[in-house]
């Protein structure tokens, strides 16, 4: 194989810290985001920073905030200001145009606004008047159900709570969040099968593990903290492999900032042993072939699996049904580095299993949750030290969001609970997750739209009609910091209320508040911003739901609004009485400098499942499902159908089939860019198509070369008026070289969204399908403007 030019230096180290500097001078907050970064994760009167969920270690550091984190204080402690001064100086339809880049640095959002369509601008308008706008406007529903709630994860406990509370006492459960773009399989499947949708280890286990695979994960980019506890885990003698089709750079050494001896001398720490490139969504596949030759082999943990697990039989039955062949195509690895890695899983006395949205973000996502869970069930590796799954969210509060109760499924408990506490009627039907929200959005059953951060249109697929539909609502709310693309897609009323970042103070009435937050592995935090607010008119999340709910509901609410938005005290011990896990909230959260672990249920062997024991799951879909769908078609399959009904599939294509995802650069956090710089990738421009040097070869084509991507999209609301299905498409792209698994190429995100489809996610958990889907791709020449097809 051809050689691939690599970043050939260590992650971090000295360019991170480069890197960093120029991003707090580049949003002109370098000094009052530097005093920031030394409050971000500091157990003392600090913040939680809002970069990820990664939790923070029980020995601190003076300055304990990675790259990624410095670049999101950055953005949220700029002084520069989007106001009425700036809304009057560019229209609507301008800003429509403008680059998520362009947007993120803009400005801070400090006054609110509302559309006015004869001017294409946003006009100041005072908070009264803007809630009594919404007041209005959602006493005209005929139903609660016409409005759909949309929650970020940077949203923080206290005010999360509110947020549901309100929602649900307006009459309906439509609170779809993050989660189900990113981790809902996580959520569903180990819910499923352990009792509980969260990860069994703490931080500490990673220090005594002894093998480690790694799914689906960049964490060089999306959450580098971690990378230092990579690190020491392997000096430990743990043994570490990565799982992804791309061979991630940022992966192959560490040079810890925090080390005098790493940034002085450049040494550096060893982290991943080895990279097994499976090709894209051949994650199932890869973990059949290891429970098939553990299981055969008698190598699993039968003792355990007797006492505390119901399911293996079925399991057991369909593993025998697979052959290595269909392993092989599925996975896209040969069966002898199968057993190899099975081998190792079976000497290991203490597994993790850690994964990110390389693993959810399929059609498929339930099966591979599923896979590494029936894994570490067969191998007993849930409830000791050392071992367990860990799943790694992105947003830093994303996890205790969905613990406050935004979630569109609730549970019968939880409606139960916030009856008795709160003595009054809760909305019982389920409502409406991200997809299913999209989808009514754009039927026109929705008439308000509400979002508690967030960039709903644009991290959702399908971006052109959910941005098309909000302009057909009757009322559009928008709570954040930064202006951005799903703002700018204004219905008949439509309002931007700006509220406080993560870093600044939080000043009331009853004195200075803190919130909490909840990390990957359920460690409750306290978090406190030091700034002075970049405006005085910004109001806090707590508060502006307060004064909603006030509007809204009246005097048909005994509930303290105003005083629980004044003392968050009030607010914890509410959460106290309704949440299972935070009794005594108020104490405990006081009482150590880090806060307090939630109890975990499976951590201790206590399975609230349906059976009483943790449940082993048959996947729905075939393991060569992947390749099935190149070698047929080039339609997207359609996944309201069950699993295994292919009926819809078009015939064999002429045209190869390539199998493309969705990858985040260096340069940004979720739908924010900050940046054109993907270091590890070598690339400052986010207009590329990623391809093997070796692939670019075989069709004659080279780095530098301009390609468009595409496919065909579903029937879902997005099609042209005559109702004639729309092509979907996407350049051209600039290729560029990336060491990635033969037949896959990938391009970022958001940037890629309209690829996707509302229709093209997985059976149960319903997430989209970001990770995979079919395409074919054209090179376009320079000089004729003719297309060469792959």
């Amino acid at each position: 194989m051809r050689k691939i030019p690599v970043y050939s230096h260590p992650a971090a180290g000295w360019p991170a810290l480069i890197s960093s500097t120029r991003k707090l001078m580049d949003y002109q907050t370098f000094l009052r985001g530097g005093l920031s970064v030394l409050k971000s994760n500091q157990p003392k009167g600090g913040f939680d920073c809002p970069g990820c969920a990664w939790p923070d270690h029980k020995s601190h550091k003076a300055i304990d905030v990675c790259e990624n984190g410095i670049k999101v204080i950055a953005s949220e402690t700029m002084t520069k200001k989007a106001d009425a001064q700036f809304f009057a100086r560019h229209s609507v339809t301008e800003l429509q145009g403008w680059s998520g880049y362009e947007l993120e640095h803009s400005g801070r959002l400090s006054e609110p606004v509302y559309y006015d369509a004869a001017q294409d601008r946003y006009l100041p308008i005072s908070w009264e008047a803007a809630y009594t706008c919404i007041a209005e406007q959602l006493g005209q529903l005929d139903s609660p159900d016409q409005a759909l709630f949309y929650t970020s994860g940077r949203v923080t406990n206290e005010p999360a709570f509110m947020y549901q509370l309100f929602v649900r006492c307006f009459g309906t459960n439509n609170l779809p969040d993050c989660s189900n773009m990113c981790h809902e399989p996580t959520s569903v499947m180990l819910g499923r099968q352990l009792g509980i949708g969260k990860a069994t280890v703490k931080l500490e286990d990673f220090e005594q593990a002894k093998l480690i695979l790694m799914f689906g994960q960049n964490p060089a980019t999306n959450h580098p903290r971690m990378l230092e506890m990579l690190a020491h885990a392997h000096e430990q003698g743990c043994r570490i492999l990565s799982i992804n089709p791309m061979r991630e750079q940022g992966l192959r050494k560490f040079r810890n900032p925090q080390k005098p001896t790493h940034m002085a001398a450049g040494q550096s720490d060893e982290m991943v042993d080895e990279v097994i490139q499976i090709q894209i969504g051949g994650d199932a596949a890869l973990l059949t072939g290891i429970a098939k030759w553990l299981t055969k082999n008698n190598k699993i943990n039968q003792s355990f699996m007797d006492e505390h697990t119901s399911g293996y039989e079925a399991l057991d039955a369909w593993l025998r049904q697979q052959s290595w062949p269909d392993v092989e195509c599925g996975s896209g690895i040969s069966k002898e580095e199968i057993i190899n890695i099975a081998k190792l899983v079976a000497a290991s006395p203490a597994t993790i299993c850690t994964w990110g949205m390389g693993i959810t973000q399929h059609v498929q996502g339930d099966d591979n949750v599923a896979m590494i869970t029936n894994l570490l069930l067969l191998m007993g590796m849930i409830g000791i030290d050392g071992a367990g799954a860990s799943p790694v969210r992105g947003h830093s509060n994303v996890q205790g969001d969905r613990t406050m109760g935004i979630h569109e499924r609730p549970a019968q408990k939880l409606l139960d609970s916030l009856e008795r506490v709160f003595e009054r009627p809760m909305p019982q039907e389920n409502g409406f997750d991200v997809v299913s929200g999209a989808k009514a959005l754009i039927a026109g059953k929705l008439k308000v739209f509400m979002s508690m951060g967030g960039n709903y249109a644009v991290a959702a697929p399908d971006t052109s009609a959910i941005q098309h539909a909000l302009t057909t609502t009757q009322l559009n709310i928008f709570v954040g910091t930064k202006l951005n693309e799903t703002m700018l897609y204004p219905g008949a009323n439509n309002l931007i209320l700006p509220c406080l970042g993560r870093t600044e103070r939080i000043i009331t009435a009853k004195g200075e508040q803190f919130a909490t937050i909840e990390d990957s592995m359920c460690q409750i935090v306290p978090t406190r911003g030091n700034l002075k607010p970049v405006s005085g008119t910004l109001k806090s999340e707590a508060q502006i739901v307060a004064d909603i709910a006030t509007h809204v509901l009246g005097a048909d609410s005994s509930i303290p609004w105003q005083a629980m938005s004044e003392d968050f005290d009030i607010v914890r011990d509410y959460i106290a009485q309704a949440i299972d896990g935070f009794e005594d909230f108020n104490q405990r959260i006081r009482a150590t400098e880090r806060g307090f672990h939630l109890y975990h249920s499976a951590r201790h062997r206590v399975w609230n499942t349906d059976s009483g024991k943790a449940q082993f799951e048959v996947p729905q879909y075939p393991i060569t499902y992947v390749a099935a769908q190149m070698a047929e078609t080039s339609l997207a399959f359609h996944h309201d159908k069950k699993p295994n009904d292919k009926t819809n599939n078009a015939p064999n294509n002429e045209q190869k089939i390539w199998q493309l995802t969705s990858v985040r650069s260096h340069d940004q956090f979720n739908t924010m860019i900050f940046g054109f710089e993907d270091r590890y990738r070598q690339t400052n421009r986010r207009d590329v198509l990623f391809m093997h040097p070796d692939e670019m070869t075989r069709l004659g084509w080279q780095a530098g070369d301009r390609v468009i991507v595409s496919r065909h999209a579903i029937s879902n609301g997005s099609n042209n008026t005559d109702g004639t299905v729309q092509p979907r498409a996407l350049g051209p792209l600039v290729l560029t070289e990336m060491d990635i698994a033969a037949n896959a190429v990938a391009t970022y995100y958001p940037e890629c969204n309209d690829l996707f489809d509302l229709d093209t996610h997985a059976p149960d958990s319903h997430i989209p399908a970001y990770k995979s889907t079919t395409v074919v791709l054209q090179r376009v020449e320079a000089n004729t403007g003719t297309t060469d097809h792959a």
